[in-house]
């Protein structure tokens, strides 16, 4: 799936470039490694999209005065980590998606068995690169406490079993609905910023500010998700589309309607607007990636 067009785009190219280019060194072939693995781990990984989480670690490390390329361990760990969740939420035993990034799944491709060890290892590589590239000792410790939190039992992982338990128990209010999407897409996010703010050395006051322009930003990038999957086609998503309404999960067009929808994620990212402002010029472009999130048709 291609990159969203225009100056969004060209602002953010360099810092797209600099972590693809790292990805590809990071799954380059060892030979411990079978070489299958390798392959499937690689297909996901350098599949393309957004980046938008890894682009937002080195966002948050450039609006608090650090080099934007020494948080390239971080935001290349946490893609590796929303990788191996995407594989694993294609899988039939989740999702059963066979599409993604506007080609096959990688179970589709290698095989269910293969999918899951490859997703395995790209969780697992995340970390390993934290803790071998992330200087010094004490910041890796803290990065990959963060990583880990978002990622797991009460952050991205049990965000993943509520919304299948939606399936059968219906999701009623809005403050429900919140809260599996603030842990299945929004700490992760969330996650993105204080990891570049940790490695920027940010003040307490800047991580502050970074903590709730993640919030904001990944609750207006869900609803997005929904009103997108209301409104667009497989060709421009790179994946299924309406799947959330056929298995009779509840979203917020859904539950609010889609003008409601549309005003709550517009609130939410001028939030997350004021608050990039709050770091001057540097924080510029955090500003402009809020608006493309609300503006996106991918």
């Amino acid at each position: 799936m291609s990159a969203p067009s225009g100056s969004h785009d060209e602002d953010l190219a360099p810092f797209r470039r600099l972590i693809n280019d790292r990805l590809v060194d990071y799954v380059a072939p060892i030979d411990d490694c079978p070489s299958r693995l390798q392959d499937a781990m690689a297909y996901s990984l350098l599949a393309g999209g957004k980046r938008l989480r890894p682009v937002l670690v080195l966002l948050a490390c450039e609006a608090c005065g650090g080099n934007p390329v020494s948080a390239l361990p971080a935001a290349c760990a946490l893609e590796m980590v929303h990788t191996y969740s995407l594989i694993h939420d294609d899988l039939p035993a989740m999702d059963d998606d066979d599409l993604r990034r506007g080609r096959p799944t990688n179970h589709v491709v290698y095989g269910e068995a293969l999918a899951i060890l490859a997703g395995d290892a790209l969780l697992t590589l995340a970390f390993e690169v934290m803790a071998r590239d992330i200087q010094p000792p004490a910041l890796a410790a803290a990065c990959c406490l963060d990583l880990a939190s978002a990622s797991g039992r009460c952050g991205m992982v049990g965000g993943q079993v509520v919304d299948i338990e939606a399936e059968h128990q219906p999701v009623r209010d809005l403050a429900e609905l919140e809260g599996i999407h603030g842990r299945k897409t929004g700490r992760l996010l969330c996650s993105a910023l204080t990891l570049g703010g940790r490695i920027a050395g940010a003040s307490t006051d800047q991580m502050a500010d970074l903590e709730i322009y993640g919030k904001c930003v990944g609750l207006a990038f869900q609803i997005t998700d929904d009103l997108l999957d209301v409104s667009s086609t497989p060709e421009k998503m790179g994946k299924q589309v309406r799947k959330d309404a056929t298995l009779g999960k509840l979203t917020y067009p859904a539950l609010l309607g889609v003008e409601e929808s549309e005003r709550r994620a517009d609130a939410l990212v001028e939030e997350a607007c004021r608050r990039a402002r709050q770091f001057g010029e540097r924080g510029r472009r955090l500003q402009s990636l809020a608006e493309f999130i609300r503006e996106r048709d991918h």
